[in-house]
């Protein structure tokens, strides 16, 4: 019965994780490696040691390509890190001002506005915003990916030794 208290718990960490990927508020990522680890922890057996080792495996090489791939359309788009974190503090003040939306405004409206600043043209700044979020879309689906296979992992794990 303790297993199965736990298993749903590891199950809704990850649930959670997965929103916070697509509404990047929670480290998505990281709670569903969470909850692979609280049932590897929890199962104390060599299946658990070995899916955790696995499973952090892929989260590596899913943040990786995150590194990798995104980084490199910003870098020839000509958008800076510094860029996007002004988008973040940006997109923050428009969710506080405007509940619900007001992030998935505030941040494409900070990147415009840096890239508008440094370039002076509209053109450019609006190709340039495109690429950022072009990127951080494929972000996006690089981590969902990620942890939909780490899950799937897990879950067939839990099926077959459960």
């Amino acid at each position: 019965m303790r297993m199965v208290a736990v298993t749903v718990l590891c199950a809704l960490m990850m649930l959670v994780g997965l929103i916070g990927i697509v509404l990047p508020i929670l480290p998505g990522l990281l709670l569903v490696w969470g909850g692979v680890a609280v049932w590897a922890f929890a199962e104390s057996s060599t299946t658990g040691w070995v899916l955790l080792g696995a499973c952090s495996a892929i989260i590596g090489c899913g943040v990786l390509l995150e590194f990798l791939l995104p980084g490199k359309r910003m870098k020839a788009a000509g958008v800076a890190t510094s860029t996007l974190l002004v988008a973040v503090v940006v997109g923050v003040i428009c969710a506080i001002l405007i509940p619900v939306v007001g992030f998935f405004i505030g941040f494409p409206l900070g990147i415009y506005l840096v890239q508008r600043t440094r370039r002076r043209d509209h053109g450019a700044a609006w190709n340039a915003t495109k690429h950022a979020l072009k990127a951080i879309g494929l972000n996006i689906l690089i981590e969902l990916l990620t942890a939909l296979a780490v899950i799937a992992l897990w879950a067939g794990t839990v099926t077959l030794s459960g």
